[in-house]
């Protein structure tokens, strides 16, 4: 009776270990998955704000930083021969020489030839105009305000190729506006912009009725 009592304590007191790890593990799990939730949020949120500066800066006309290439990753230079204390014969110096030359040649050529898509492809782009143009037309064009949104929805419709956004046109709105290339003004709660000679338009007509009374 003695051994069988000894042996239900002890498997009680696994089983109460067995538990209490399982809980443990358990809350452990929860904190990792709400710890990584979190992170992944964070992520989602600063890849979303890098996005929005590129087209910040895309629309503003400035250059992209230059990136720094890693050795080796534009091609392998040629290794440059080793020197040998023995002197080589003129006749091997020529043949290694007319080696080395069309060595080069080869890969001037290639490089040449990749390069022709890439400046065409540059050529193509710097054709297409800028955001900021964009919406300026837009602005001249119209001979009433129109708010941020009003802008982007006309022209995401006009260039369709181009996922113009609503929060990009709006910071273009507003660097116009900072160099008096267009006007804001508020209606209640709503914001909207017309080109600088657009306005002087709407306010003519009222002043000559004025006038004219």
């Amino acid at each position: 009776m003695s051994i069988t009592t000894a042996g239900t304590e002890l498997t009680s007191q696994y089983a109460a270990q067995v538990t209490s790890d399982l809980e443990r593990n358990a809350k452990e799990q929860e904190r990792i998955s709400a710890e990584i939730t979190a992170l992944q949020e964070q992520l989602a949120a600063l890849q979303h704000d890098h996005s929005v500066l590129m087209q910040v800066q895309q629309a503003l006309g400035l250059s992209p930083a230059p990136v720094q290439l890693t050795a080796g990753s534009d091609g392998a230079a040629v290794p440059a021969p080793r020197k040998k204390v023995a002197a080589e014969p003129d006749a091997g110096k020529r043949t290694r020489a007319k080696k080395a030359a069309g060595t080069e040649g080869a890969a001037t050529s290639k490089k040449s030839a990749a390069k022709k898509p890439s400046n065409k492809a540059a050529a193509a782009k710097a054709a297409q105009p800028t955001l900021v143009g964009l919406v300026r037309s837009h602005l001249t064009e119209q001979s009433e305000p129109r708010s941020a949104a009003e802008v982007a929805t006309a022209l995401g419709q006009a260039h369709p190729e181009r996922g113009i956004k609503a929060t990009v046109v709006r910071t273009t709105l507003e660097g116009l506006v900072a160099k008096n290339q267009a006007k804001r003004t508020k209606q209640g709660a709503s914001v909207f912009y017309t080109a600088p000679g657009a306005a002087e338009q709407t306010t003519t007509p009222g002043n000559e009725e004025a006038d004219s009374e």
